[in-house]
């Protein structure tokens, strides 16, 4: 018979029997589902559950009342838009029927250097209603420059 490579041969022996340790005829594995069941139990003795359950019925309840809060807020904030625009529309409207006063007739929109043109000849010949000294005509000019009602600056 040819040997076998690296000195292996093969050889009949016993059979090792190998005791698991026990207690009352149950080893370890019992043990541990003896604990599972033991642990499963007393959850559901002390009611668990019933008590994971409240504390998500909870949540659920403050965050549909902040949703219930966050949609008021955004009905709010669009009404606030809507009021807004319908100022800036009024404003608008309002500084184009000043700006057309106050635009000789007949003149086509006045851009920022024709307003200081057509300022001059007007104060030398002389301004139909005397405007305050000091910053209330820049002012005034600003506004026209800018399309603005005067009237509507502080």
């Amino acid at each position: 018979m040819a040997e076998h490579p690296h000195g292996m041969k093969a050889e009949t022996g016993t059979v090792e029997l190998h005791h698991e340790p026990s207690a009352f005829g149950i080893t370890a594995p019992g043990f541990v589902a003896i604990a599972m069941l033991v642990v499963v139990g007393i959850i559901l003795w002390k009611r668990v559950p019933a008590m994971i359950g409240k504390m998500l019925d909870a949540k659920i309840d403050s965050i549909r009342r902040q949703l219930d809060e966050a949609s008021a807020l955004r009905a709010e904030a669009e009404a606030e838009l809507a009021r807004a625009k319908a100022r800036t529309a009024a404003s608008e409207a309002d500084a184009a029927s000043a700006k057309n006063r106050l635009t000789p007739r007949g003149a086509a929109a006045e851009g920022p250097a024709d307003a200081d043109e057509r300022e001059a000849p007007q104060a030398a010949a002389g301004p139909a209603v005397t405007a305050p000294a000091g910053s209330w005509s820049r002012r005034a000019r600003r506004c026209r420059r800018a399309g603005l009602s005067h009237l509507s600056l502080p």
